[in-house]
């Protein structure tokens, strides 16, 4: 499949870190990478290539985890058909959010405050609800099988992440290349001139709604079996919308390794800034905005525009002349 060489490429790389290393402190950093890469793809694909800017990925990331938590501890659900019924749970909540944003003409700025005014809600009910465990939160069982998606060690859950992430990114670059593709890219150019052309702009939103609603979701599924545990702040908290949308645009929005490369850097921003400071609270937000003024101001299309630029520079072919031929 064309271009989707690179990503298998760069996966198999990643992959090989657990052979070269065994350090928790390692293989947790990048898996934490990973994670903001994994929902950063799901808000590249709207944000990014439709140019829907949601400020509330964490009502998907956290609708995730909840739904696969509960099922678990509430109704004995096996651990893998949770996440499956996890990820579906997302789409909708992303599907129900789109139908009303979109079939109402939210766009801009309006579209962002409902997003995150869905998170907020979602926040609010889980606090409250006995069945999420209310304030307390939900503490998933110790299981150490991997029938339970439970491991002795880090790596395979370092592994089942980065084939999350490669995932992601193969569906990225087939919707590149897909109808649908051209059609949401045609929406977020120009949405006024794509209806005119016959382009059902709502529901080619909707439907970028729905699977990026669902890739932020199964971030949240992982988040809930890796850490085996979540409550309202964490699950729907801002700071996942908020690294959410960092990751692809310090990496490169509308790119398929955007998130990724984003993602690295945000994590290793994240955790200088508690080295630096022995972990003040909020500083963290403070050197994200500063680095996304940064980038905006100097480089608006991110690590990867550099890097495009870079390359393009590099093997430029030389006009006549230049290379002191006549």
């Amino acid at each position: 499949m064309k271009g989707v060489a690179p990503i298998l490429a760069t996966v198999t790389l990643l992959a090989t870190v657990p052979l070269i290393t065994s350090s928790n402190v390692v293989l947790n950093f990048l898996v934490m990478a990973l994670l903001i890469a994994l929902v950063g793809q799901g808000w590249n694909l709207l944000g990014g290539y439709g140019g829907q800017y949601s400020f509330g990925h964490a009502a998907f990331f956290g609708t995730g985890a909840y739904v696969t938590a509960v099922l678990q501890m509430q109704y004995g659900v096996n651990a893998w058909m949770g996440f499956v019924i996890g990820i579906a749970a997302g789409a909708v909540v992303g599907a129900l959010t789109g139908a009303v944003s979109f079939r109402s003409g939210l766009k801009g700025s309006y579209f962002a405050l409902i997003t995150l005014a869905f998170a907020e809600v979602l926040r609010i009910i889980a606090s409250v609800t006995p069945i999420t465990g209310a304030g307390v939160g939900t503490l998933i069982k110790l299981d150490l099988r991997p029938e339970a998606f439970q491991f002795q060690s880090r790596v395979p859950f370092y592994w089942i992440i980065l084939a999350m992430v490669g995932i992601s990114m193969i569906l990225m670059r087939l919707i590149e290349d897909s109808r649908f593709g051209a059609y949401l890219v045609a929406v977020r150019e120009n949405e006024d001139a794509a209806r005119a052309l016959g382009v059902d702009a709502t529901r080619v939103k909707l439907g970028a709604m729905t699977i990026s609603a669902a890739i932020a979701a199964a971030g949240g599924c992982f988040y809930a079996q890796y850490f085996l545990f979540i409550d309202a702040g964490i699950a729907y908290g801002p700071w996942i919308s908020i690294e959410a949308l960092l990751a692809p645009i310090i990496g490169g929005i509308g790119t398929v390794f955007g998130p990724l490369l984003g993602a690295l850097v945000v994590k290793t921003l994240g955790e200088l800034a508690k080295l630096m400071t022995g972990g003040a609270p909020g500083l963290d937000l403070v050197i994200y905005g500063g680095v996304l003024i940064v980038v905006v101001a100097f480089a608006p299309r991110g690590i990867a525009g550099i890097v495009s630029d870079m390359r393009r520079r590099f093997y430029r072919t030389p006009p006549p002349g230049e290379n002191g031929r006549g």
